[in-house]
């Protein structure tokens, strides 16, 4: 049994890592100021002698004695990370110097969950670790781009310097249960949308495209990548079958089974036109790739929205 501390742990990715984190036999403490998570995502897990709920702010400092940690603290919808953008990015930097210390102290092995949005609006497709992306510092969504790169920064010389054992990965697009129906995304958006017979929103001409990882998929790549010895990261996470946004909203209405209608609004500032990982090294190092089509995902999504709208 190991003791591993999640930050983030009552948000959607958090929740489905404690999930399996327990169900592997570990000792798991989440960490969350329920800023975006929430206490219904982890309610199940509550009788579980193996699971501590603990509510605390990534950006000030905590003791715990654990062998690894899961640092997710960060709200990832555009919404919510815009909300309060210095908050958002104290949260990254803060939150991830936090982690980083607790990890030397005790010797711990610590993830980052950083994001496909440190490539920014990319020149590259489909985008490789290699690549260093085109991100605008001064823009609306700066504060979380440059917030995870920045938190990879942190990451990398920490274990240059100290020896921190670390891993970084670059979650792309994700959805299915648990996530927020009002935050922001676009799977989310299209389904809840669609569920209350509303139009469905298409920013800009909806032929900008991105890929979509089922959360379970996710969740095997977060621990394959903590588990191996190979590579610290960076490594991409996620689905690289690419889809636009008019294939999704059309797939969504379609499952749905409503005659919502599309309605176009203006694409939002530094919205990427292109996302789509290459996922070579995460198939080579961690023998990982995902295994939940954008179809058999959907269904699942939408069953757990019809309860949750």
């Amino acid at each position: 049994m190991k003791k591993i501390l999640v930050t983030g742990g009552a948000g959607f990715l958090g929740s489905h890592l404690c999930d399996r984190l327990l169900a592997e036999g570990n000792e798991v403490i989440s960490l969350d100021n329920y800023f975006t998570g929430s206490k219904q995502n982890t309610a199940h897990l509550i009788t579980n002698p193996n699971f501590e709920q603990v509510r605390h702010d990534v950006i000030d400092p905590f003791k715990f004695e654990v062998d690894e940690i899961y640092n997710l603290a960060c709200p990832a919808s555009p919404p919510h990370y815009q909300y309060n953008s210095i908050k958002t990015i104290k949260t990254s930097v803060m939150g991830a110097i936090n982690c980083l210390g607790l990890a030397k102290r005790c010797k711990a092995r610590v993830f980052q969950a950083s994001t496909s949005e440190v490539y920014g609006d990319p020149e590259v497709h489909p985008q490789p670790e290699s690549y260093w992306g085109n991100v605008n510092p001064v823009g609306i969504r700066s504060c979380y781009d440059e917030g995870k790169r920045a938190a990879e920064t942190l990451f990398m010389d920490y274990h240059r310097q100290n020896g921190v054992d670390i891993r970084i990965a670059r979650i792309f697009n994700t959805y299915g249960p648990r996530m927020n129906p009002d935050d922001g995304r676009v799977v989310s958006n299209f389904i809840c949308q669609a569920l209350r017979n509303e139009d469905i929103t298409i920013y800009g001409d909806g032929l900008q495209t991105r890929s979509f990882c089922y959360v379970d998929d996710l969740i095997d790549g977060f621990v394959s990548l903590m588990e191996q010895e190979e590579v610290i990261g960076p490594v991409n996470v996620g689905n690289p079958v690419e889809f636009t946004m008019l294939e999704l909203a059309e797939k969504v209405i379609q499952k749905v089974g409503n005659k919502s209608k599309l309605v176009f609004r203006d694409l939002p500032g530094d919205d990427p036109k292109q996302r789509k990982p290459d996922i070579s090294l995460a198939m080579k190092h961690l023998n990982w790739e995902p295994k939940i089509g954008l179809d058999e995902g959907l269904d699942r999504a939408i069953e757990y929205f019809r309860t949750a709208v």
